[in-house]
């Protein structure tokens, strides 16, 4: 089954490429690799939270951050799609690196980030399994939850 069709089997509609927020590109493709820039959970446009990640009144919930994670995973592979016209090219996901704006007591940033992963993985089976960081930080643009970016080998 080809990428394409675990989308559709998923149910899975990938977004239109997020706009850039600055002086960038949503993706660059080089030899046989494609390198996002960092994605943040649009969704039709609007930034679906924003905020910081933790447990309490008033921060984005690690669970409800997991799903703004996956959100940016399909923005990326939408960025992905974009410079090589099918997910088909795809002959692995060969690193996830995710960003998690988080109160200082925060110490979940992998929980979070695998809501990104564990898309992949779906979308991908064995050819999604990737190395990865996730990484706590003070703040991200447009004061996002989370941010995410890949790294994807084309066959």
């Amino acid at each position: 089954m080809s990428h394409e069709q675990r989308l559709a089997e998923l149910g899975i509609t990938l977004p239109e490429v997020a706009a850039p927020v600055a002086a960038y590109v949503p993706a660059v493709q080089t030899g046989r690799y494609v390198y996002t820039s960092g994605q943040l959970p649009f969704t039709a446009g609007t930034l679906a939270a924003t905020g910081k990640v933790g447990e309490g009144e008033g921060l984005v919930s690690p669970d409800d951050a997991a799903g703004y994670a996956r959100i940016c995973a399909l923005n990326a592979l939408a960025a992905v799609r974009s410079v090589t016209g099918s997910l088909d090219a795809v002959s692995r996901i060969v690193k996830v690196v995710g960003f998690v704006a988080s109160d200082p007591a925060f110490t979940g940033q992998p929980g979070v980030i695998n809501g990104a992963s564990t898309v992949l993985g779906e979308i991908f089976g064995d050819a999604g399994l990737h190395a990865r960081s996730a990484v706590g930080v003070a703040v991200l643009p447009l004061d996002a939850p989370v941010e995410v970016e890949l790294v994807v080998e084309l066959a």
